[in-house]
């Protein structure tokens, strides 16, 4: 079988490019892929190893709790351990993926369907399935989370659907439980309707089981795709296209009538049940809590194709930071810029933080706005980032440039020192309690605080050394061969508007060792006509003195 050309990486390029660039462990001695995959690579999340130092493993020599081999790699964290390891699966550098981002949303470019593919070289389909290992029990589908999970489950597996009514396929990232050779589970995103649920139940409403195919492993760029919440109208495929400036080759599926990626590494196909559901989970959720026990659907496999050398994707997800959250945050966050910028053309926001630490991205955004925004801009900006996705948004918070995002320090600063709760803080009700462990309060209603923690009015400068002394104070610190510095914002002082030239001078002199001028100066100001504590500023403006 001739490979069709292609102008974008497949799986097998990336960990190539991992592998070159050193942020890949290929692990060779066998591990057993129910109780020690998982919990190896998830030490890298739990074990205080900062993000650019984390990398891909690769597992050779997969077994399980049977002993059975399996013949098919697995790679976890190969897609976003960090981000550099994402970037290189689109193939940018890491200043321009919100651009790419941006870009692949504006110009999608359509699939192109192709005759022979990678994904075909292996097809066992109808009774060639019922031979051991042909079928779901020849996937090394690893357990996630040791001890909690009832089984392994598919946790990079992108499900493709078609809407019955209008044609247009689905593609979407969602969990599968392996409950037997023939069956796999299917756990929906209920908040995305257009999606995969509302298929489902176009299908049931017709009587019909529901045509899908689960690809496990596929070119970075359908992966990363895969994991973003898009519009009803917008194609994946498209914009992965987009993404790379290549289209996507794409083949039609062997036993249902869906386009699947052609370079997929494995392609589950089959027929999902839309009379009957069934228990599914418990299972380690990305919201960090174990999601227990609900009635969800399932499908009956009717073939798994697989290219000869196919491997196998599995995502670290749980409790974040995570695999998970970093692939969804670096193309969600260019997501929610690209709302408020374009679509609703809110000038002077800067960028969208998500949070990540634990909270899982979704239930804090931080909308980064300009110094002198309009009030009314700002608040425009918190309404919109609250209401772009039913499930994220819980508390969305405007900050000013000099507020990094990504520190929860920072943010608590702004809002400590920035926001009057009594008039920057608004609370939206009714809303759904999206991703996380369900509540029966309020009737499982849960709300959106939204917080302008923006500067209002002028303040005096940030009390750090300006930044020309604590550059000089960090080389005399390299100097001394004392232990790395890693600066957190801020690491130096800067001006907040209410710093004039009379105390930038005073400053300079006391540098200078000038200070007793300074002394002398302030001597000439003395009255007896104020309280102790009078600000100055209040009687060179004119303000009400003491008696």
């Amino acid at each position: 079988m001739t490979d069709p050309a292609r102008g974008y990486p497949d799986l097998h390029d990336h960990i190539a490019t991992l592998d070159e660039a050193g942020l890949l462990v290929r692990v060779d001695r066998e591990i057993n892929k129910d109780t020690e995959m998982h919990p190896l690579v998830r030490w890298q999340f739990r074990g205080g190893i900062p993000e650019h130092e984390r990398k891909a493993f690769l597992f050779a020599n997969v077994v399980d709790s049977k002993g059975r081999r399996y013949d098919i790699p697995v790679i976890v964290g190969g897609l976003a351990a960090s981000r550099e390891i994402y970037r290189r699966g689109i193939g940018c550098e890491l200043d321009r993926i919100e651009e790419r981002w941006a870009e692949a949303i504006a110009n999608p470019i359509p699939p192109r369907e192709v005759e022979g593919a990678p994904c075909h070289e292996l097809v066992f389909a109808d009774e060639a399935l019922n031979a051991e290992g042909n079928a779901l029990d020849g996937i090394p589908v690893p357990i996630s989370t040791p001890g909690w999970d009832n089984a392994p489950y598919t946790t990079l597996s992108q499900y493709i659907t078609r809407d019955p009514d209008t044609g247009v396929q689905n593609m979407g990232n969602y969990r599968g439980q392996v409950k037997a050779p023939r069956r796999l589970g299917m756990n929906p995103s209920l908040e995305l309707r257009p999606g995969i649920y509302g298929h489902w139940q176009k299908y049931r409403a017709r009587g019909e089981p529901m045509p899908a195919a689960v690809v496990l492993g596929a070119p970075p760029c359908v992966t990363f795709t895969s994991t973003l919440k898009l519009p009803e109208t917008v194609s994946e495929f498209d914009i992965a296209g987009g993404l790379v400036g290549h289209p996507l080759n794409v083949v039609r599926a062997k036993t249902v009538d869906l386009l699947v990626p052609a370079e997929a590494e494995i392609v589950v196909e089959g027929f999902i049940d839309t009379e009957y559901l069934e228990p599914e989970a418990p299972f380690g959720e990305s919201h960090g809590h174990v999601n227990l026990q609900e009635f969800n659907a399932f499908m009956d496999v009717t073939a798994v194709t697989r290219r000869k050398n196919a491997v196998l994707t599995s995502i670290i997800s749980q409790v974040t930071p995570s695999e998970s959250s970093t692939i969804k945050r670096v193309g969600m966050e260019p997501l929610f810029l690209s709302h408020l910028r374009d679509r609703l053309g809110i000038k002077g926001v800067i960028r969208v933080g998500m949070h990540e630490p634990l909270t899982n991205i979704r239930k804090v955004i931080v909308v980064q706005v300009e110094r002198d925004m309009p009030r009314t801009e700002i608040w425009r900006a918190l309404y919109g980032a609250a209401s772009l996705h039913r499930a994220a948004g819980k508390y969305v918070i405007a900050v000013n440039e000099d507020i990094d995002p990504d520190n929860a320090d920072a943010l608590f600063w702004a809002m400590a020192y920035r926001a009057n709760p009594a008039l920057d803080l608004e609370v939206l009700g009714h809303r759904d309690q999206g991703h996380g462990p369900r509540s029966l309060r309020n009737d499982g209603e849960d709300a959106s605080v939204l917080i302008d923690a923006t500067l209002k009015e002028d303040f005096p400068p940030i009390s750090l050394p300006k930044r020309e002394f604590m550059e000089n104070a960090r080389e005399i610190w390299e100097e001394l061969g004392l232990p790395p510095l890693k600066p957190e914002t801020p690491w130096h002082g800067y001006s907040l508007g209410e710093w004039s030239d009379e105390f930038d001078r005073a400053a300079a002199l006391a540098t200078e060792g000038d200070y007793f001028e300074t002394g002398r100066i302030v001597a000439q100001r003395r009255r007896k006509d104020v309280e102790m504590n009078t600000e100055v500023r209040r009687i060179d403006e004119g303000g009400e003195t003491g008696s």
